[in-house]
């Protein structure tokens, strides 16, 4: 039984159509991307599949059961981190992930939650005063009390520094190994490229691409390079510009690196370069997930930033 199952989902808001018939399935157990520009539908989707706005058309089932017709049995089964979630009352730590855990009737350590999360040393004082990073960490140890079936994380790396978004990667790591599903949508490509199994790419409402992200690199054109390490380059060069589909070549030392327009020239320029002159190393680097990203998604204006470059780390006690 899938995880995950709609069939035509849509949802209007006055003139605006902001999930366009989306037919999708996530299958039990795996680490599922969900991508897309702001904008393209994700927090949309995700409201759906929590019952918290009905869809215009359509419907959603998590687990075999719709959602519209016993959302509260979809939420039992169902831990979210919903993106910009904040603390602002006088509670600790340790008191909101208790809550959480009493809501989903379970009997979780609390402290066992937080120092999963790496927030044993702030469990007594108030979240509220947490950096924004902190508070993302306690955010998802909620989300992990009752042992979820599913996990819905929607920009989960918001405020971490690269030691959170490590360990963060490392629990959705842990989480799947152990039969969950994990429902992730994020702008940080290389957390999807390191955790997801299968991604999903919506554009204006509409899915336009679901794979493996090496299903997705074979079947879109995209700039890729090939680096050749050559026992001793021509001084005049070895012609490589001329050959169809590379757009660039330069040397580094004695390297060769060619972009190519489609990843099936690389077999080309090898061969080339290997009949004038000896080859002693190849490295093939395949099409970044950056470059998928702008290709499905419309060009580089929808294109997000590095996780660099995506926030600064707040995520300091």
């Amino acid at each position: 039984m899938p995880a995950i199952e709609t069939r035509g989902l849509t949802k209007r808001f006055d003139d605006v159509v902001a999930l366009d018939g989306l037919d999708l399935t996530v299958e039990a157990g795996e680490v599922f991307g969900f991508l897309g520009p702001n904008g393209a539908g994700k927090s949309t989707t995700i409201n759906l599949l929590l019952d918290f706005i009905r869809p215009s058309e359509g419907t959603a089932e998590v687990f075999g059961t719709d959602v519209q017709a016993d959302p509260l049995a979809v939420r039992r089964r169902v831990g979210v981190l919903p993106e910009g979630y904040g603390f602002d009352d006088r509670l600790v730590g340790r008191e909101y992930v208790a809550w959480a855990a009493r809501t989903k009737r379970a009997d979780d350590d609390p402290d066992e939650l937080l120092a999963r999360v790496g927030l044993t040393d702030a469990a007594d004082r108030p979240a509220a005063a947490y950096s924004k990073g902190m508070q993302q960490r306690l955010a998802f140890a909620m989300a992990l009390a009752g042992d979820p079936d599913l996990l819905v994380l929607d920009e989960p790396s918001t405020g971490l520094d690269p030691n959170g978004m490590s360990r963060l990667r490392r629990l959705v790591r842990e989480r799947a190994a152990a039969g969950t599903t994990v429902f992730l949508s994020s702008h940080i490509l290389s957390e999807v490229e390191a955790v997801c199994d299968r991604v999903g790419v919506l554009r204006d409402g509409r899915l336009v691409a679901v794979d493996t992200l090496d299903g997705l690199r074979e079947g879109l054109p995209g700039e890729a390079t090939i680096r050749l390490t050559c026992a001793e380059l021509p001084t005049g060069g070895l012609g490589v510009e001329a050959i169809d589909g590379v757009t660039g070549a330069s040397v580094e030392g004695r390297t060769l690196v060619v972009t190519c327009r489609d990843p099936t020239v690389k077999a080309a320029v090898v061969t080339h370069v290997a009949a004038r002159t000896e080859v002693v190393d190849v490295v093939s680097e395949p099409v970044s997930l950056e470059r998928l990203f702008a290709d499905l998604t419309g060009g580089e204006d929808g294109a997000p930033r590095s996780a660099v470059a995506e926030r600064p780390p707040e995520d300091l006690p």
